[in-house]
């Protein structure tokens, strides 16, 4: 199943509908609850050897970064990851906003001059993504839904833009499981969209198995 822009057309989603979905909410919280548990306690030895690289390479570095992101309903809530940049980056970023690679209210710059050797490594192969299992053990995210944003990112969005924020945002998702940073923000917007308005267990399922293709071969992280 492929997903291109001209097959996509704007989705006004059914808040009301979504709301009223219980059973489905429940076994996804069930689910991602269970999943993130058991992920933490398996991955922990990869943990340990990622924390050892980022120490390694920036020994007066944090191994972990969080960052102010908006939730369902624009919750904010701190999102958790391997740190893959210099220590400094957040003062860089505004000397580079006017070089984003996408277009639209997101941040993405292909050479990231801010990105570490281990970085580049990490965020190739999503491993720096992992430690979001901890935000889905705290219910702040899913395994599964639209990529959270920043706050200075919504502040750009439209209402339609805003539609995204009205479900439980994911550590991956439809965007990142297939087209990734191909595409620019109203693409991205789009599949989101779409994912809200198709989502279900079977579907959850299957970006879940597209996304273990995309660590195993890549489609474009940077």
């Amino acid at each position: 199943m492929e997903y291109k822009e001209r097959e996509i057309q704007p989705i006004t989603i059914d808040i009301t509908r979504q709301h009223r979905r219980y059973a489905y909410r429940i076994i996804k919280r069930v689910f991602d609850f269970v999943a993130s548990f058991c992920g933490l306690i398996i991955l922990s030895p990869l943990f340990l050897i990622v924390a050892i690289a980022i120490k390694v390479e920036d020994p007066k570095g944090r191994v972990f970064y969080s960052q102010t992101r908006l939730g369902k309903n624009q919750v904010p809530f701190k999102m958790y990851k391997f740190r893959s940049m210099v220590s400094n980056a957040d003062e860089l970023l505004a000397k580079l906003l006017k070089d984003s690679d996408v277009d639209g209210a997101m941040f993405k710059m292909h050479d990231d001059p801010r990105v570490t050797k281990t970085g580049r490594f990490i965020r190739r192969y999503s491993i720096d993504e992992l430690p979001q299992l901890v935000n889905v053990l705290l219910g702040q995210m899913s395994l599964v839904g639209p990529r959270p944003p920043l706050p200075r990112e919504v502040a750009e969005y439209t209402e339609y833009d805003k539609q995204r924020l009205s479900v439980k945002p994911g550590c991956t998702g439809l965007w990142q499981a297939t087209v990734r940073n191909s595409v620019g923000f109203d693409e991205m917007v789009k599949l989101d969209l779409l994912y809200i308005s198709k989502r279900s267990v079977s579907f959850d399922l299957y970006v879940m198995f597209k996304t273990v293709i995309v660590m195993v071969h890549p489609n474009g992280a940077y």
